[in-house]
């Protein structure tokens, strides 16, 4: 068997086919099908979040109703406007009740918050330790959102064992356009 030329371009060629098309087209497609084995894998993970997502929308769904009774339940216990007169009054019967003297009280001017309004009430009253503890129990205890956010309490100069107490009283309130 003689080898010339023509056999060693033959042999060439023949080598050279599958090495060409491993480079040309075996290697693009096995690069291919890794970043589409990758895209899979991705979307599989983004799938897998979703369905936790899902499963947990119920149990956001129920928080959500929570969170909107508890709301709720807060501006139930903001009066109107029109009610602070009466909180002024029952403010003052609590002092009386809890054996204070009458109290001082000057009103502020209200200020807006965001969803509701405050106002705030300067109040002093006079009595015994005893009394001005049952007289701030029963404030926590009302059923209205009401503040104390300053306070001095001074020994009565007039008489022994009694004490002077000066406070803003905020009362939280609906502003009229909320309220409709």
């Amino acid at each position: 068997m003689r080898f010339g030329l023509r056999e060693l371009v033959l042999l060439v060629i023949l080598l050279a086919m599958p090495l060409s098309s491993y480079w040309l087209v075996f290697r693009p497609q096995n690069d291919e099908i890794e970043q589409a084995q990758r895209e899979i894998e991705h979307k599989r993970s983004m799938l897998d979040k979703l369905r936790q997502a899902t499963s947990q929308s119920e149990t956001i769904e129920a928080a959500n109703a929570e969170i909107r009774a508890s709301i709720k339940a807060i501006e139930e216990r903001l009066p109107t406007g029109k009610e602070i007169d009466n909180i002024v009054r029952e403010v003052s019967k609590l002092a009386i009740e809890s054996g204070l003297e009458q109290p001082g009280m000057a009103s502020g001017t209200p200020i807006q918050g965001t969803l509701y309004w405050e106002q705030p009430i300067k109040m002093t009253v006079r009595g015994d330790f005893s009394g001005f503890y049952d007289f701030l129990l029963a404030i926590e205890k009302m059923p209205r959102i009401t503040r104390i956010p300053d306070m001095k309490v001074n020994r009565s100069k007039d008489r022994d064992g009694y004490l002077e107490a000066e406070f803003t009283l905020s009362i939280y309130f609906e502003g009229e356009e909320s309220s409709s």
